[in-house]
């Protein structure tokens, strides 16, 4: 099955409320992506503008945490009503334990990796997670080039699920 998640940080902010209303109408979820310009040297919106959407959005939220100690975060991303929090596996210290943190709060989980980190460091805590994303550019930069050796990650991925009898679903950014 595949589904259709536009990233917001693509939107015209300018004319909002119309890029909301088109996800609504056309994709399956939403794509936020929250950056603070330390974990990526880039910044982008906060909470203030992912409440906006929320408002307004018929489809899940799928919060996307380019951010370092993305646990603190966990009750705003639920206060959103967010589906799925998406955090990053080199930004948390103690990931089982964010990983637990988030079921708890009633969200599912997704795990993003770089592009230089190895599908087999979810070894350990895939049969956790609800949703696995592959970076397919260095995050925080729009307007790269595919990294083609992402084609390779996804198919180890799909292995180790497959292998290990987990439910995540695979992502590609």
């Amino acid at each position: 099955m595949v589904q259709i998640a536009p990233s917001m940080l693509a939107a015209d902010f300018l004319h909002l409320e119309k890029d909301v209303r088109m996800v609504n109408d056309y994709a399956d979820l939403f794509h936020l992506d929250i950056m603070d310009g330390v974990f990526v040297p880039n910044l982008s919106y906060g909470f203030p503008v992912v409440e906006a959407i929320a408002s307004m959005a018929k489809k899940p939220l799928d919060v996307h945490l380019m951010i370092v100690q993305p646990e603190k975060f966990i009750p705003e991303v639920k206060a959103l009503g967010a589906m799925m929090m998406n955090v990053h596996y080199e930004a948390c210290m103690h990931l089982h334990k964010v990983i637990g943190a988030i079921h708890e709060a009633g969200m599912k989980v997704g795990v993003t990796l770089n592009p230089a980190t190895p599908v087999c460091m979810l070894a350990d805590v895939i049969q956790d997670l609800d949703m696995v994303l592959l970076m397919a550019v260095n995050p925080g930069f729009g307007g790269q080039k595919f990294i083609e050796h992402t084609i390779e990650k996804v198919k180890e991925l799909r292995c180790m699920i497959e292998r290990t009898g987990s439910k995540a679903l695979r992502e590609v950014d």
